[in-house]
């Protein structure tokens, strides 16, 4: 579809985004009375293959239980991380409702906006072992499960990750109910960060409606954070989709989008280049290209996205390549990428700390079975992004382990270069 035309989409505007306020480049306490960053959208309960259970759906006798939820994950993820984070939802009154605010609570993230509707479910899905969190995929796939992935990077190429199966059971959820009228602005405005995603906007005409509110020009608005997270499957059709996201994510101050889900919603091709040519609104836009890696495009913050100077020459524009992963499931490595990136902004590191950042959270998802996974402690981090690029080339990273060039040191501890080392997580 055109990217420049078609109902719905918004054209440029000229606000400002707002900055992201930093404390002696650290976070303020939650004390302070505002949150890090406020995630809205829904969560779900998950089921999937218990231990040594593999093939489709069909042939699967036992469930492991968690949650899933692309902007939960992103809360909980930073909150571990040492972040206050916010989740803003509804979910059903029932018993899977409970345990979704019990354990994304037990993460530190503040539930306390979350509302339990009486009339509608909490949404839950299964999903075999090979599941992938690829957009471009209908719902339930046919093709056999395999019970771990090949080596890979994270936001590795869709034809290189194993196909499997899920099936969602979200229609009339309670989290399909949020609207304008049934949110707390307040939830919402508290907040240096609000993050946003794509799956909200799919869910129903009131869930769209509060999503451009959210992301229309207003001088007191928080940085917004929109991660595009095309799913085929939740929309009536690809043009409704694919304008409707554009339109969301020419509105947000900051943009997270997959090479191949830009061609699927807007049929650009061509590279990192070619999507920001698409969408030259956001101050910065994050690019995720697979096995490649990463590209940010970031403008001054005194630039007006209406010049054409703005389009063409002044963008500071950052790659950074992604580690090596010993994949276990490729599910929630996007929701991770985007909460290692937007940790990394609210510290106001470099732009190629934050991509790197935004890799090792990614890469720490893809070695576990489940949709999160505890992040690596902050020193080690910090180390781990500040490596040269020679030996950030060399690293591959397994369920708790790094190996790579100049790793041992960087992780803490001792050994020769190369060793491959215990990391610690948060």
């Amino acid at each position: 579809m055109p990217v420049n035309g078609g109902p719905g989409a918004a054209g440029p505007t000229s606000r400002q985004e707002p900055s992201v306020p930093t404390v002696n480049g650290s976070a303020p306490s939650a004390a302070a009375g505002i949150a890090d960053v406020v995630c809205l959208g829904e969560s779900m309960v998950t089921f999937r293959p218990a231990q040594g259970q593999s093939g489709g759906l069909g042939a699967v006798e036992s469930f492991d239980r968690g949650i899933g939820g692309a902007e939960s994950n992103v809360a909980c993820t930073l909150a571990r991380a040492g972040h206050a984070t916010r989740w803003v939802s509804r979910v059903g009154a029932d018993g899977f409702g409970g345990h979704l605010v019990e354990e994304i609570a037990s993460w530190g993230v503040d539930t306390s906006a979350v509302r339990r509707d009486p009339d509608r479910p909490t949404g839950i899905y299964f999903r075999t072992a090979g599941e992938r969190s690829t957009g471009t995929e209908r719902e339930t796939e046919a093709a056999a499960a395999t019970d771990t992935g090949p080596e890979s990077r994270p936001g590795a190429d869709p034809d290189d990750t194993p196909r499997g199966e899920v099936a969602y059971y979200r229609a009339g959820s309670a989290a399909s109910a949020m609207s304008r009228e049934n949110t707390d602005p307040a939830a919402l405005a508290d907040t240096r960060v609000l993050h946003l995603s794509g799956i909200t906007a799919a869910l129903s005409a009131d869930c769209l409606a509060l999503l451009r509110h959210l992301t229309a020009p207003r001088p007191d608005r928080p940085l917004v954070s929109f991660d595009v997270n095309y799913r085929m499957h939740l929309w009536p059709d690809a043009g409704t989709a694919g304008r409707t996201l554009l339109e969301l994510a020419r509105g947000s101050d900051l943009v997270f989008v997959g090479e191949d889900e830009a061609e699927a919603a807007w049929g650009v091709t061509g590279g990192p280049a070619a999507v920001r040519a698409a969408l030259p609104e956001p101050r910065r836009l994050v690019v995720k290209q697979g096995a490649s890696g990463a590209t940010l495009f970031e403008r001054p913050e005194s630039a007006d996205a209406q010049s054409e100077s703005t389009r063409t020459g002044a963008d500071t524009v950052t790659h950074q390549p992604a580690p090596t992963v010993d994949v276990v499931a490729a599910v929630g490595a996007g929701d991770a990428f985007a909460a290692g990136f937007l940790s990394a902004t609210l510290r106001d590191l470099p732009a190629a700390q934050r991509l790197r950042h935004g890799h090792l959270m990614a890469a720490a998802a893809l070695t576990v079975p489940g949709d999160l996974a505890r992040p690596y402690d902050r020193e080690t981090a910090d180390r781990l992004t500040a490596l040269p690029d020679d030996a950030w080339a060399t690293l591959r990273i397994g369920a708790g382990r790094v190996t790579g060039r100049g790793v041992a040191g960087a992780a803490g501890a001792a050994g020769d270069a190369g060793q491959s080392v215990e990391v610690v997580t948060a």
